[in-house]
């Protein structure tokens, strides 16, 4: 077989599996790229999340990773949602959950499919591969606009002209000879949309973030007490930002999720701050069950809902709140005290 009809059975069946978009690339990266993540470390601009300092050298490059890999397949599910994410931040009573983590794990979903085409492969070509999504230094997103899936916006996120900014990444590393798609152009332009609708600045330059300053970073990463000169601009946020995602133009070729387990789940779609002020560990996990929000545990999750508690402006909280000044977790409680204060003010 050649390489193009290698690729075309690879595309055929990634579709075939519920792939919206598929890829090829070599596994080598640009000196961009490597450059760009250096900065990224030596400025410490990853916060807490010391293993991206740590494994630096497998995130620059695929072969520093697995030194067999020849080819990357880079590939993308569309997690569009059904409507604008930002409409929630105008009802503060209400927590505003980033559109990724209202459905299910996407980890799981993508995975299972990802290892689904790698047997499949690994059966057909007698090939050997690795798969991988988000939960290893792979630079996911440098690869995917390497391989034509779109292009690294401003918001360093990648631009589908087909789904926007809704795309879920997968890649395999494999050891088949593949002919490399061609880069997809970059069509920002002079747009500043993500940049300026950032509510914490956390852009230092186009395609350059400071995580410390990211509402992402801060409501998932971040396990201590939160700065109270971001809690302001967080808003009713309680996990996950989609501003500078939803603020991108292209989103107007976006499409609603084909994947039903991306749909929201309906209680996850805008939870009344009240109610989720009262859950306990044993009822925070069987609330998020099979949701990536389980992962951050529920002291952490309680710290997000009392920022946005606090914003709210709802003082028929301030009992639930005051309740919780007295808990065991004392980040939980700090930030129970700073949005009791708030509120009385």
């Amino acid at each position: 077989m050649s390489a193009a009809q290698y690729k075309s059975r690879i595309t055929e069946k990634a579709k075939e599996l519920g792939f919206d978009t598929v890829g090829f690339t070599v596994a080598r990266m640009g000196d961009g790229h490597v450059t760009g993540l250096r900065e990224f470390i030596a400025e410490e601009r990853y916060g807490d999340m010391q293993w991206m300092a740590e494994r630096r050298h497998h995130r620059e490059q695929p072969q520093n990773l697995w030194p067999d890999a020849v080819s990357v397949i880079a590939l993308g599910l569309n997690y569009g949602p059904s409507h604008d994410p930002l409409t929630l931040l105008d009802y503060p009573d209400y927590a505003n959950i980033s559109v990724y983590a209202r459905g299910k794990d996407y980890h799981d979903i993508v995975k299972k499919k990802l290892k689904a085409l790698g047997r499949w492969m690994a059966q057909e070509f007698t090939c050997d591969l690795k798969v991988f999504v988000d939960t290893a230094p792979v630079p996911e997103k440098p690869l995917a606009a390497q391989a034509g899936l779109g292009w690294q916006g401003k918001h360093t996120n990648v631009v589908s002209p087909d789904f926007g900014s809704w795309l879920f990444l997968g890649a395999i590393y494999t050891t088949l000879a593949l002919d490399p798609d061609t880069p997809h152009r970059d069509q920002c332009g002079s747009c500043r949309a993500c940049l300026d609708i950032c509510p914490t600045n956390a852009f230092t330059a186009e395609r350059k973030i400071d995580a410390r300053r990211c509402i992402s970073y801060l409501t998932i990463e971040h396990k201590g007490m939160i700065d109270p000169s971001f809690m302001e601009q967080m808003g009713n946020r309680i996990y996950g930002c989609d501003d500078c995602l939803a603020a991108c133009p292209w989103n107007k070729f976006a499409k609603r999720a084909s994947e039903s387990g991306f749909h929201a789940r309906a209680e996850l779609g805008a939870p009344p701050i009240k109610d989720l002020l009262d859950l306990e560990d044993a009822d925070f996990r069987t609330v998020f069950s099979g949701s990536p929000i389980k992962r951050i545990g529920r002291n952490r999750f309680i710290r997000n809902v009392l920022v946005a508690a606090g914003n709210s402006g709802d003082r028929s909280l301030l009992p639930k709140i005051e309740r919780l000044c007295a808990d065991p977790d004392p980040v939980v409680a700090e930030t129970a005290c700073w949005a009791q204060k708030r509120l009385q003010d």
